[in-house]
């Protein structure tokens, strides 16, 4: 575990996190469909998510990739997930992607997993700068963004592209580590 508190904990995936994760991605495909379609994707049934699952493992052990679960400390539901990628070790330097399900939505707790992640990333893994990537008009993630301490650094041009959809802008949200010079 990285992280808990009175609400919820956050942990690297494991195996056991099969089921509640499968079902927090296929509960709300219609609002994760539009930023996260690989993840939906490759999560589409149980056994899919568990090879999901299996993978992600991998990549973290390689130092590719790494997917934290946000725990519900009052039931057994996953409620969130925070992706690390885009990783650049020689420069230290990776991105956050993120959602939370929609009963979650709205209660300040992604900024607060986000802030937590961003803690443990810096501290444990060594990196520098943290980076998200968000759509202006995706207002939660935008505000979790700048409510976790990272600041707007510019506008991407076309730098998503959605399912069968033009490419969109992107804002881009930096948090460097404090004593970075």
């Amino acid at each position: 575990m990285i992280y808990s508190s009175e609400h919820f904990s956050i942990s690297l995936l494991q195996p056991k996190d099969a089921l509640q994760l499968n079902k927090l991605l296929v509960s709300n495909t219609e609002r994760f469909i539009r930023f996260l379609p690989k993840t939906l994707e490759e999560n589409t049934t149980l056994e899919s998510t568990q090879y999901y699952i299996k993978r992600k493992i991998k990549s973290a052990k390689k130092r590719n990739e790494f997917v934290f679960i946000i725990h519900d400390k009052h039931s057994i539901d996953i409620i969130g997930m925070i992706i690390l990628k885009n990783l650049d070790w020689k420069i230290k330097k990776g991105e956050f992607a993120y959602c939370i399900g929609k009963r979650f939505k709205g209660k300040g707790l992604m900024s607060k997993a986000i802030k937590a992640t961003t803690n443990y990333v810096i501290e444990e893994l060594g990196l520098e700068t943290l980076q998200i990537l968000s759509h202006k008009t995706n207002l939660s993630s935008v505000n979790t963004a700048l409510g976790s301490g990272f600041e707007w650094q510019a506008t991407l041009k076309d730098e998503f592209k959605p399912l069968n959809k033009a490419p969109l802008d992107m804002e881009l949200f930096e948090f460097s580590r404090p004593d970075r010079f």
